[in-house]
């Protein structure tokens, strides 16, 4: 993804609601599948840890799923003189039924660490703990909680492929997957989607990101109002930054209803591992994929309670 610029606004601060409500949602597990994808090295496209992320979602997500559809396809990078071969991986749950929601995150990591502080290090691919492997965690251990308890609803997890693909200073080759998918809809157009990136940094904060909150204010009303009811503090009342992440690529090509839950600020503003050698696990905390995990189970199932 892609940081734009920084925007706030004051409202009333709502005191938090702490829930008695057990949790549905296990962090700890999460957090094993975010170790696991680590364990396989870099995945940036053209790796081997690339190949082997894609077989370990498929097999993973396959018995859980009603369906799952491998979406393959290439982009060829001009600067480069490549041909990528991608692929976007989406499980169905309740697929039988209607008002489908998306949920999806990028399984790809980043092939050069920029921003890395040794510049020796800033061609090198990032790991990808939490840009990358974070979201993959929570859509995993949800397809498993879905699995348990059918959703009430059409529920589609989307793995986008080949999002961090692009080079600094410009908005080429960033998305792909999720262009591709929202330009080629493999599934029923859903009625709404949210996407989770960078959800795992310890020191958690989700401000509304500024995209999300024009294209579908009422959904970040709701998961707002879903995680205060559970006293998660994480999820925060101001807008922040403006991301050019696979949401917009379901609004623009799909018009898609979409919003981004992302913690940009990682770990906040005076340190960076964004696009580091330093995006490692110990950076990341099952609590913060607990948080994310359980707001998202919280609205498929609240939604439709009424």
């Amino acid at each position: 993804m892609k940081k734009f610029y920084p925007i706030f606004f004051t409202s009333l601060l709502l005191l938090a609601n702490c829930s008695t409500h057990s949790f549905n949602f296990d962090g700890e597990k999460a957090y094993r599948y975010l170790q696991q994808q680590c364990d396989l090295g870099v995945r940036n496209p053209g790796s081997a840890g690339h190949s082997a992320a894609k077989e370990f979602i498929t097999k993973t997500v396959s018995p859980l799923a009603d369906t799952v559809v491998s979406q393959q396809f290439e982009s060829y990078i001009d600067s480069e003189k490549i041909t990528l071969k991608l692929t976007n991986i989406i499980a169905g749950f309740s697929t039988q039924k209607g008002n489908p929601l998306l949920i999806g995150a990028h399984w790809d990591t980043r092939p050069r660490a920029e921003h890395d502080p040794n510049p020796l290090n800033r061609n090198l691919p990032i790991l990808g703990a939490n840009d990358g492997a974070s979201g993959v965690a929570v859509l995993i251990h949800l397809a498993e909680l879905l699995k348990q308890n059918p959703p009430p609803r059409a529920i589609y997890l989307v793995f986008f492929d080949g999002e961090d693909y692009g080079f600094p200073g410009a908005l080429d080759y960033y998305c792909l997957g999720s262009e591709y998918f929202a330009k080629n809809l493999p599934i029923p157009k859903p009625t709404e989607a949210i996407v989770i990136d960078m959800i795992g940094d310890a020191d958690l904060s989700i401000p509304v990101e500024r995209n999300s909150y024009r294209s579908h204010p009422k959904l970040i009303k709701k998961l707002g109002d879903i995680a205060r009811a559970r006293g998660f503090n994480q999820f925060e009342q101001r807008l922040g930054d403006e991301i050019f992440d696979d949401h917009i690529m379901l609004i623009q090509h799909a018009g898609i209803p979409s919003v981004d839950l992302i913690d940009f600020e990682y770990p906040n503003r005076s340190t960076n591992y964004w696009h580091t050698t330093h995006d490692t696990p110990d950076k990341c905390s099952p609590k913060s994929l607990q948080v994310v995990g359980q707001v998202l189970y919280d609205y498929i199932y609240e939604k439709n309670e009424k």
